[in-house]
C-alpha cells in the first residue's frame, strides 16, 4: 500500500472502530444493567394478554401466494403506467407506443390467467350445482 492510501484510509478505520466500540458498549450496559425476568410466560408470545391457542405454523393454501405474488405484478404495472402518466409530453408518440404494446401484454397475461383458471380462486359454482342435482 502505498503511503498517501493509507493517510487517506485511517479515518475510516478509526470510525469503525468508533461504531463497534459503542455498539459493545450499548450491549454489555444493557445485559448488565438489565432486568432479569423468570416469569413462567416469559417466553412466551404476546398476542394482547389473551392466552396462546394451537400451534402458529398454520399452512396456508397454494391460492394465498399465487394472489400475493399477483398483487405484486399488478402494483408494478400500475407504478409503471403511473409513471409514463407524469411523463406522456416529454414521451410523445415513441412512449405512447411503448406503453400501448406493455399494457397489450399485460393483457394477454390476464386473458391467459383467466382461461387457465388460475383466477378461480373459490368453489366451482357449476360443481356445486351438479353435486346438489344428483343428491336429490
Amino acid at each position: 500500500m502505498l503511503l498517501s492510501e493509507t493517510i487517506y484510509f485511517w479515518p475510516f478505520l478509526v470510525y469503525a472502530a468508533a461504531a463497534f466500540a459503542i455498539v459493545g458498549i450499548l450491549i454489555g450496559l444493557s445485559w448488565v444493567l438489565g432486568e432479569r425476568h423468570t416469569g413462567k410466560t416469559t417466553g412466551e408470545p404476546y398476542e394482547s394478554g389473551i392466552p396462546v391457542t394451537g400451534n402458529a405454523r398454520l399452512r396456508f393454501s397454494s391460492h394465498f401466494y399465487l394472489i400475493a405474488m399477483f398483487f405484486v405484478i399488478f402494483d408494478l404495472d400500475a407504478a409503471f403506467i403511473i409513471a409514463w402518466a407524469v411523463s406522456f409530453r416529454e414521451l410523445g408518440l415513441p412512449g405512447y407506443l411503448g406503453i400501448l404494446v406493455f399494457i397489450l401484454i399485460l393483457l394477454a397475461v390476464l386473458i391467459y390467467e383467466l382461461g387457465i383458471g388460475a383466477l378461480n380462486f373459490g368453489p366451482d359454482g357449476k360443481k356445486i350445482l351438479r353435486s346438489k342435482s344428483k343428491g336429490k
